[in-house]
């Protein structure tokens, strides 16, 4: 179990339409793996509601918010302290952080620049992905690496380009981790000098916190969604390098706000990078490209000779 979502830990189907080719992992995967295979971590169940450990609420406005996050965690686990839930935590980003550097080795040796595409459902990752992939295709070789919690629809559709993609299935899982995403690299055929796509399960929460070793974490927030987004789901827009507003030729038709949305954004990270793009009429991809383009050619300026031949660190996945 995930204290960070409270997700569970479900066996994790990937499926290729490409042999394996290892890059050298060593993850000795079994069907049993776990974020935490320490079983004292997890918490035991208990009797009734108990109410011991501080849930600090919030009474700004009297007694209609119950707030839970002002707690040192930050998060609530029924039947766990704030304490507990840090430790355990610390304890799952930590292993994730490792697994995370080996991928991360895996793209510097190969000059690959790879994005962590995150969102709520709906938002069109997997459409913009397409149109992505059926515009370079010239320029780059691109990989993607699909991750939902059941069905290969989402990679079904990548394939049909001509693009290599693994479809990770997580489960009852909410988010990818480093940990399987390295899975996924030891059956994608990677070329030096392309792009890789990580398109993140549709959830605006848990894909905040894990560092999958990506270059850039790109939040993409459609304007049929509420341009109040990144004020309600803040760590996501905190994470994330580039925010790309889809779905803009849809703006005639509804009441968004997008002065709002583009300053709720600068509010939570002044950093952030905003392009606004439709996939459908192919408004603003041009300047995402170029994005991109910029990018890759810093991945490529930074590649380093292999001196082992080996990527990764064996021995740490079990």
């Amino acid at each position: 179990m995930c204290t960070l979502c409270g997700c569970g830990t479900g066996s994790i189907e990937m499926k290729a339409s490409d042999p394996p080719e290892s890059h050298g992992h060593n993850h000795s995967y079994r069907d049993d793996d776990k974020h935490a295979t320490d079983q004292s971590l997890v918490p035991q169940a208990g009797n009734g509601h108990d109410h011991s450990h501080s849930h600090t609420h919030s009474h700004a406005h009297d007694d209609d918010l119950l707030d839970f996050d002002k707690g040192p965690a930050g998060v609530h686990v029924p039947g766990m302290s704030q304490t507990r839930a840090i430790r355990i935590e610390r304890d799952i980003l930590a292993h994730n952080d490792m697994f995370a550097a080996d991928n991360r080795r895996v793209f510097a040796d190969l000059g690959v620049l790879t994005l962590n595409f995150v969102s709520s459902p709906g938002s069109g990752k997997t459409s913009l992905l397409v149109r992505t992939i059926t515009d370079l295709a010239d320029r780059w070789p691109i990989a993607v690496i699909e991750g939902d919690q059941q069905t290969s629809r989402d990679a079904d559709r990548i394939r049909a380009t001509g693009a290599p993609a693994i479809q990770v299935n997580t489960g009852k899982g909410c988010h990818l981790d480093a940990h399987m995403v390295g899975h996924a690299l030891d059956r994608l055929p990677l070329q030096s000098g392309g792009l890789l796509f990580i398109e993140n399960v549709g959830n605006l929460v848990c894909p905040a916190a894990f560092d999958l070793g990506e270059a850039h974490k790109v939040v993409v927030l459609s304007v049929t969604e509420g341009e109040d987004k990144p004020l309600k789901y803040p760590d996501m827009f905190a994470a994330a390098d580039l925010m790309l507003l889809t779905k803009i030729d849809l703006l005639p038709y509804l009441d968004f706000d997008m002065g709002a949305c583009v300053a709720a954004a600068l509010r939570v990270n002044p950093e952030i990078e905003i392009l606004t793009l439709s996939t459908r009429t192919g408004q603003g991809l041009p300047a995402f490209y170029d994005w991109m383009t910029r990018r890759v050619s810093v991945s490529l300026n930074s590649v380093e000779p292999i001196a082992t031949g080996r990527h990764g660190i064996e021995g740490r996945c079990s």
